[in-house]
């Protein structure tokens, strides 16, 4: 790696942080955010609940926790979500008691989620919000076909919402450019380092 960045433990924190990853589909988001649990051990991602079909190569309780519609709405009833959103058909959730549970245990927690569902949180959850922008729209229109997981109906239904998800970017903390995998990579595990230490300076203060 060509970070000079130096390694972190990224603990001495009693709760563990929260960071908001969202961009357009297609933009890697999904393996930025690996290469960063892979790295920290008190990394985690949040894996959100969907209604949606699994997709080849999908296992569950990995890439998603699939559910019901009906399973999904009374979780909704039981205010069993910290955020939700219906896309393209389908429901997406981010179970709360999981998130807080992860914070006490010290762990910082990243969301992927998207832009609808990022803006339920801003304002009233102490968060880090990351936005991921491809390099153009051609380049990202390529990875939605070269990734082969959807028709071409959906992946048109995906690009013609990307202007507004870009739109709400100017809402987040941080912007990174995921043109080179390596360089967006070093600039999320150095934004991540910075705010566990300036979070870790404020508890020293405290105390």
């Amino acid at each position: 790696m060509s970070s000079n960045i130096p390694q972190s433990p990224l603990g001495d924190l009693k709760d563990g942080l929260i960071f908001i990853l969202s961009a357009p589909a297609g933009t890697g988001k999904t393996t930025l955010v690996q290469k960063l649990v892979q790295e920290f051990p008190n990394v985690v991602q949040s894996i959100s609940t969907t209604t949606r079909p699994l997709r080849q190569g999908e296992i569950p309780g990995i890439h998603y926790h699939f559910v019901s519609e009906a399973d999904f709405q009374k979780a909704i009833e039981d205010g069993e979500f910290l955020e939700y959103v219906k896309l393209y058909g389908y429901y997406y959730g981010t179970s709360l008691k999981w998130i807080t549970d992860q914070q006490k245990s010290g762990k910082h927690v990243v969301l992927v989620i998207d832009t609808q569902g990022a803006k339920q949180l801003m304002g009233k959850l102490l968060a880090t919000f990351i936005f991921v922008l491809p390099p153009s729209l051609d380049v990202l229109k390529e990875r939605l076909i070269r990734r082969n997981t959807e028709e071409s109906r959906v992946i048109e239904k995906r690009l013609a919402i990307v202007e507004d998800e870009l739109k709400a970017a100017s809402l987040y903390d941080y912007h990174l450019i995921n043109d080179d995998l390596e360089v967006a990579y070093d600039i999320l595990r150095s934004i991540v380092i910075a705010e566990v230490h300036k979070n870790r300076g404020k508890s020293h203060q405290e105390n």
